[in-house]
């Protein structure tokens, strides 16, 4: 319970310490402006809320990425490069595999799930086994899933005429719960709930664990834990392909909807991986604080 009051208390200090910035450099607005940030998504009731969390839900997961590596003492920055790599493998199930039918978009998500967290598992064996550190192989490996995925896209599931990916057929979208129905008007979209199962099943992986346990002890101490009897090197590696599945399923999450969101064919990249990064300092590394602040 005190980590979440911590977060709690990092989330609002951020919130003052905004609110100074903007006293600071535009005084007679500042109020204003905070007072949109803080209530802009429920001006519009249940419509709004629902927008706030459509936007939410992939950068919760991007959060729990990034968090998750934190706690094994791992900088994670390539969950941008493991959210594309599992848009992809997403995209393409769900585009051509049309002969799963309504199964299409469970077999899509868990695609992307793999293929995300064998993008973590890269830096992550580079970093056990050859001491690479991993802010530098998954910078790097951010730009070789660009680029890759820019390639598979246009071999495989490309719209020339728009320079996107293809639609996705409605059996390849997660569906939405009946959050519509809850949120009428609104883009909310399924991934919520990915969103959340994904919180749960991190905390409950974290704290109730021997494996959790042993993840954290590396993050603390990795001589101490190789001492204690515990692989660290394989600790890591199974630290980045867990974070690399979170990444993955943010992609999903994103492009299986019906929200018109189609992957663009060019040089820059979402923005969701490298929000993920301040969300899970916001949140400091725990599960519901991430949670959280993505909201």
């Amino acid at each position: 319970m005190m980590r979440v009051y911590s977060s709690l208390l990092a989330i609002i200090a951020g919130l003052i310490t905004g609110l100074i910035v903007l006293y600071i450099t535009n005084p007679g607005q500042a109020w204003a402006a905070f007072n949109t940030m803080l209530f802009a998504g429920f001006r519009r009731g249940l419509r709004s809320v629902g927008n706030v969390i459509y936007f939410a839900s992939p950068i919760i997961l991007t959060g729990l990425s990034v968090g998750f590596a934190f706690k094994t003492g791992l900088f994670n920055i390539g969950a941008t490069g493991q959210l594309l790599f599992g848009t992809y493998a997403a995209l393409h199930i769900a585009i051509r595999w049309t002969f799963l039918g309504p199964y299409a978009w469970v077999v899509a998500l868990i695609a992307a799930v793999i293929a995300g967290a064998l993008w973590g598992v890269i830096p992550g064996l580079l970093k056990a086994y050859k001491g690479v550190h991993e802010v530098v192989s998954t910078i790097m490996m951010n730009y070789i899933a660009l680029f890759l995925v820019n390639f598979l896209v246009r071999r495989n599931i490309y719209n020339s005429l728009n320079n996107e990916s293809l639609p996705v057929p409605r059996a390849g979208m997660i569906p939405k719960f009946g959050f519509d129905r809850v949120f009428a008007g609104s883009n909310i979209q399924g991934a919520f709930v990915v969103a959340v199962l994904a919180t749960i099943i991190i905390y409950i992986l974290l704290n109730k664990t021997v494996l959790g346990f042993e993840l954290k002890a590396v993050g603390l101490n990795r001589h101490a834990s190789r001492y204690a009897g515990i692989d660290e090197k394989r600790r890591i590696v199974i630290a980045m392909m867990v974070a690399g599945a979170l990444a993955g399923a943010a992609g999903a999450g994103i492009f299986l909807s019906d929200s018109l969101t189609f992957l663009k064919v060019h040089d820059s990249m979402p923005t969701e991986g490298f929000m993920g990064i301040s969300v899970a300092l916001l949140g400091l590394k725990e599960p519901v604080g991430v949670f959280l602040a993505g909201l």
